[in-house]
């Protein structure tokens, strides 16, 4: 680990001269690519030096409590189990900082979400879903756009929405949230006072670069058609809806929220190719074992991920236990408790499987 630790060090000293140097600077491409670089393994060169000058100090203290100067003595057995600590965390914190990252984790994503069982109840919490990732994006400082959105029954709600979040680290943030979530509440129109159970799919997928999906022309039918939904006074009156279909594999996109065709059609094939870079993801992580698969998860939406109870007042996450009995501040956009939880499970089962 510390070889490879040195190295990582070296390699962030040369990209510091290299981004001092006229010709880089005058190299867009070239200086971009290694800002990036420099952002990627900055953290862990910090984290490594403050583990190095820790090391020195808890050796320069053992040096002073072995010349058993009385003075200092009480002080430094204080010290040093304090020093130790913090040293066995730094080591542990590198571990998780080494582990393969995630090359999507920087990325944009698309926010899909669409009502299954339960009706208009499932379109109701659908939107109740909205709202909460879009409080959440809003708390950090992203920007999250709508790109298509279908409405649900008379209660309101949407059946589908889809929505895009831009910011750095956005996809690393929101990626464990893909998969059912359920809700347990009594829906208004139940006189009986019975709870219902309602199920809501999420799917965040990464935003797709042109260079990373070929989409062949040829292989696209685009329909236009009048808007059905908001849009302003051109709803109804222009054919600016886009419908595109990608034949080869099926996947339709429809986009309707812009007022103008043009922008319709950009918008659908962002989220086009974002559904094809996720099957093409999906099916190379079907080559790979069942460690390798749990370890970066499977993005099965099948999966019941976390459960809503509002008479209870509580929200449960499945997969790492955890209760938390704050229903208004969690659809609010509070997820952070579980968002960072899910990071640490995740993070724990992939230093597992690299230690086996």
């Amino acid at each position: 680990m510390f070889d490879k630790l040195r190295e990582i060090e070296k390699r962030y000293e040369q990209l510091e001269r290299l981004l001092s140097s006229p010709e880089v600077l005058n190299n867009r491409s070239e200086f971009q690519k290694y800002v990036r670089e420099h952002s990627e393994i900055s953290d862990i060169v910090e984290v490594y030096r403050k583990y190095g000058k820790k090391k020195a100090q808890l050796q320069e203290d053992q040096e002073l409590l072995k010349e058993g100067d009385e003075e200092w003595k009480d002080l430094l057995k204080e010290e040093i189990p304090r020093l130790r600590e913090e040293i066995a965390a730094l080591e542990e914190g590198m571990k998780i900082l080494l582990l393969p990252r995630d090359p999507n984790d920087e990325r944009n994503v698309f926010l899909e979400i669409r009502a299954g069982t339960g009706g208009d109840e499932a379109a109701l919490f659908a939107a109740d879903l909205f709202r909460m990732y879009a409080r959440y994006a809003e708390s950090r400082g992203w920007r999250m756009e709508i790109v298509s959105a279908t409405q649900g029954g008379g209660m309101g709600g949407f059946k589908e929405v889809i929505g895009i979040i831009e910011g750095r680290g956005a996809y690393s943030r929101l990626k464990y949230e893909s998969g059912v979530h359920r809700v347990q509440r009594v829906p208004l129109t139940e006189a009986q006072g019975r709870i219902h159970t309602s199920a809501v799919t999420v799917a965040i997928l990464p935003e797709a670069e042109e260079v990373e999906v070929d989409i062949d022309p040829n292989d696209l039918r685009v329909d236009v058609y009048r808007s059905t939904g908001h849009g302003g006074q051109s709803v109804n009156t222009t054919d600016s809806a886009v419908r595109i279909t990608h034949l080869p594999s099926g996947l339709v996109v429809t986009c309707q929220d812009e007022k103008s065709q043009h922008k319709n059609k950009a918008k659908a094939m962002k989220v086009l190719r974002a559904r094809l870079l996720d099957r093409k993801q999906a099916e190379q992580d079907a080559l790979i074992s069942e460690t390798r698969k749990k370890q970066v998860g499977s993005g099965d939406r099948s999966e019941r991920i976390r459960t809503y109870n509002f008479p209870q007042g509580r929200v449960t996450d499945h997969r790492i236990g955890r209760t938390l009995y704050s229903l208004e501040k969690v659809l609010d956009g509070a997820i952070d408790e579980f968002i960072d939880g899910l990071i640490t499970h995740y993070q724990t089962e992939a230093l597992k499987a690299t230690a086996s």
